[in-house]
């Protein structure tokens, strides 16, 4: 098995840029989802709320980022000029945020119509995984990603997926991180430790989908139902009273400042019993 994609998304539910390597770092690979866009209060924007948001293409540069849509674009430093410390809001868990300035937030508030503001985690903001999955008990962290720092997929799951589905969708629909390829379909479920490269990670819970995977992430569209009223008939899982539609697995690093690389052999080091 093979590492196949290797992608981040520096602000949450904006476009993902597919990198060839990338940094594994405490709170998951390097600029993924160090940004996010908020309302007033701190709360968390996405495409859930925003489907628009898919399509506001996300550049890498040098000393930071940039963002365009609608043949609009605004660079983003890694610095905020502002030290504007504010609390913000994912799913319920709160941290700390650093906001940018008027002009960057002018920006996005123009775009999608509502007053927002762009924020970043800074070094020293510490954002908890659930302790119910942490390997390191109030130690592991991660960014603005919904729950965990990094999530993969192996590309048999989207291969019997789309077997199932009268039009086959791309794999940007579920915005993974790690994509593995040479696997049987749903292995992932299976693993408990594996080894990317040089880099350990254990997989530590399965990711449960919502109706962004049903936004074609090149127009900010969504399509309908599917592929969650597929997922539904053969991945729905009932927990505590909830069901769950899950795909992927949700993955903390064991060690950090070690790459990962697009050909990077994939071992599996536990399996789940």
């Amino acid at each position: 098995m093979q590492l196949s994609e290797i992608n981040i998304y520096p602000i949450k539910s904006l476009s993902g840029i597919s990198l060839s390597e990338s940094v594994v770092e405490e709170k998951g690979l390097q600029y993924d989802r160090r940004w996010m866009l908020v309302d007033e209060n701190g709360d968390f924007f996405t495409q859930r709320e925003f489907s628009k948001m898919a399509t506001l293409k996300v550049l890498l540069e040098n000393d930071g980022l940039k963002v365009t849509s609608d043949n609009q674009s605004v660079e983003i430093p890694f610095e905020p000029n502002s030290d504007d410390r504010i609390n913000v809001t994912v799913w319920g868990s709160r941290c700390e945020a650093v906001s940018y300035d008027n002009a960057i937030n002018s920006y996005f508030s123009d775009i999608l119509q509502t007053n927002c503001k762009l924020v970043i985690m800074p070094e020293d903001s510490r954002r908890l995984v659930s302790q119910e999955y942490a390997i390191r008990k109030s130690q592991d962290v991660v960014s603005f990603a919904d729950g965990y720092p990094v999530l993969l997929i192996g590309e048999g799951s989207l291969n019997d997926l789309n077997n199932r589905l009268f039009d086959p969708i791309p794999m940007n629909r579920f915005r993974p991180n790690l994509v593995v390829k040479d696997s049987e379909s749903f292995a992932e479920d299976t693993w408990k430790k594996i080894k990317v490269g040089e880099a350990i990670f254990h997989l530590v819970k399965p990711c449960a989908r919502c109706v962004m995977t049903t936004i074609d992430q090149k127009t900010g569209i969504s399509e309908g139902k599917e592929p969650l009223k597929t997922l539904a008939t053969y991945r729905l899982v009932k927990k505590d009273g909830e069901s769950k539609i899950n795909f992927g697995q949700n993955l903390i690093a064991d060690s950090f400042g070690v790459s990962v690389k697009i050909g990077d052999k994939v071992e599996i080091l536990e399996s789940k019993k």
